[in-house]
């Protein structure tokens, strides 16, 4: 069976004000941002996509590595096949579907996919 790849796609931060990061980076360094409802904005124009989601819980590890791969069950499978832990189930976004894992370590991360 060929493995399918999953590449760092996307970072993901916390943000306490939406308005305020958008500025920082925009200004710091020429980010361009779309946003997706009151609660998150995408970024672009920084070497690799991300963006940041609203939060008003304290903000303690506040990048998520989204991965990407062409088929969410297949690579939820392997991954707990593999010792990892399922945090966050399949769900849908504008753009596809996504779920979250923590690796044995504890780590968080995320694997999404245009399905």
């Amino acid at each position: 069976m060929s493995e399918a790849k999953t590449p760092i796609n996307y970072i993901e931060f916390k943000a306490k004000d939406l308005n305020e990061i958008k500025d920082f980076y925009g200004k710091a360094f020429g980010w361009v941002f779309t946003d997706y409802g009151d609660g998150y904005t995408a970024f672009a124009e920084s070497g690799i996509e991300g963006g940041f989601e609203l939060s008003h819980d304290p903000i303690i590890n506040g990048a998520l590595v989204v991965l990407h791969h062409d088929s969410l069950i297949e690579v939820k499978k392997r991954i707990i096949a593999s010792g990892g832990t399922i945090s966050q189930d399949i769900f849908s976004f504008p753009g596809g579907s996504r779920f979250h894992f923590l690796d044995p370590s504890g780590n968080e991360l995320a694997v999404w996919c245009e399905e």
